[in-house]
């Protein structure tokens, strides 16, 4: 493994929960049981939790004691070598019941992807081995619309100072990824570093009125020193089309998210509907799920959740096989991944939202209450799928539908 930082090598992975005492032990990474495990942990405590907001401590090292953090790295580096297609499942999942706890979950692999697309087989060693032997948790601050975050050339490395916004997953996190503004090249750094390194705090000031527990507070960086080891994208550095498929594992991560938060939408108001809820009396029927109003709504849910699914099931195997190319992978190719995504984007968008707040409509007055938590699948979507406007990925897909062009590689396509 490579070196790391005689500053660092004590803060890399320190009170991760592989050292902490009573830390549960963890099952087998990529197993099915481990994840119907992990989503009935969750959502024992879900609706408790969205009404509280705050840190989720307990139920993150829930998430480490899974083993399902590893889930996404090589077995190279002793993980589960999973495909990308089985990552973004386990995120639809988990957002299933608690699709705060899915973001950091999914924003853990997302970061582990950077690894894998921008770094060389050293920085892969060096991350991604204490990644599965100490089991940490990783967050991100890589947010490119904020360019706060300098950074200035000092010696064989850089010095960072500046605050990033918008950091999901930071708060109680072991490994930051994060962006940072070089000036004279006019273009970013990425890197990474230990969260509890000299000079990096974090503050947990995250207050919106959905995904109240993602973590993602605001990170203070003063005059922070970075390793050219931990320097994933240097200043000026080209980007290859394999290495823009991060943000095409950054948008399925959220599609999913969004699929899986209208799954759960359906699947609660599906229960209320067959035991809780009574029938109009207009009806004329004796079981509320009996009423053909009732069943017409369900069915136009129903099509939105399997339309949406359909399509982010394609985007998966579309990302596995342009991964699987490696740097061979075209830019035509890496185009039609993203036009693959920003489809299963925009009708996942749509069913988060629509199933989530129409769910009241087949409920009813009753199903408002507070113990139920319905609420929770419209405000999570609604924060949530502002994270870019909706209207430039039907854009983009306007754009492929007339004149044939793939969406230019951003952040955000």
């Amino acid at each position: 493994m490579a070196k790391i930082p005689p500053s660092q090598e004590a803060r890399l992975g320190d009170d991760a929960g592989a050292g902490r005492a009573g830390a549960a032990p963890a099952r087998a990474a990529g197993s099915s049981g481990a994840l119907e495990t992990l989503a009935a942990q969750l959502a024992a405590t879900a609706i408790e939790r969205d009404r509280q907001g705050g840190h989720a401590a307990a139920e993150r090292e829930l998430i480490r004691a899974s083993g399902l953090l590893k889930l996404s790295v090589p077995t190279a580096y002793g993980g589960a070598g999973a495909s990308w297609s089985a990552v973004l499942a386990a995120v639809r999942k988990l957002a299933e019941v608690d699709s705060a706890l899915a973001h950091v979950f999914g924003f853990h692999h997302l970061q582990v992807a950077g690894v894998l697309l921008y770094g060389t087989p050293e920085q892969q060693a060096y991350f991604l081995q204490p990644t599965v032997e100490r089991q940490l948790f990783w967050g991100n601050a890589l947010n490119p619309l904020d360019r706060r975050v300098i950074a200035r050339a000092e010696l064989d490395g850089y010095r960072i100072d500046g605050v990033k916004s918008f950091s999901s997953g930071s708060v109680g996190s072991d490994v930051l990824t994060f962006s940072a503004w070089h000036k004279p090249s006019g273009t970013a750094l990425i890197a990474a570093l230990p969260t509890r390194a000299e000079g990096i705090t974090v503050n947990p000031d995250w207050d919106s009125f959905g995904q109240r527990q993602t973590d993602s507070g605001t990170v203070r960086f003063d005059h922070v020193r970075l390793e050219a080891i931990q320097v994933l994208q240097a200043p000026g550095a080209a980007p290859t089309a394999r290495s823009t498929l991060r943000s095409q594992v950054a948008q399925l991560i959220m599609t999913n998210l969004y699929l899986g938060i209208a799954r759960g939408a359906f699947q609660e108001a599906r229960r209320y509907v067959r035991e809780d809820a009574r029938p109009w009396f207009a009806a004329g029927v004796q079981r509320h799920a009996d009423d053909p109003y009732v069943q017409e709504r369900f069915g136009e849910f129903w099509l939105r959740v399997e339309a949406a699914q359909a399509l982010a099931d394609h985007a998966g195997l579309k990302l596995d096989a342009a991964l699987a190319r490696g740097p061979s992978v075209t830019a035509d190719e890496r185009g039609e991944v993203a036009v693959a995504g920003a489809q299963a984007k925009v009708l996942a968008h749509r069913a988060a939202l629509a199933v989530g707040s129409e769910l009241f409509d087949v409920t009813g007055a009753s199903s408002t209450a507070a113990r139920y938590g319905l609420d929770r699948y419209w405000r999570n979507a609604r924060v949530h799928t502002l994270h870019d406007p909706v209207a430039y990925k039907i854009r983009d897909l306007g754009r492929y539908a007339l004149l044939d062009q793939v969406p230019e590689p951003t952040a955000y396509s």
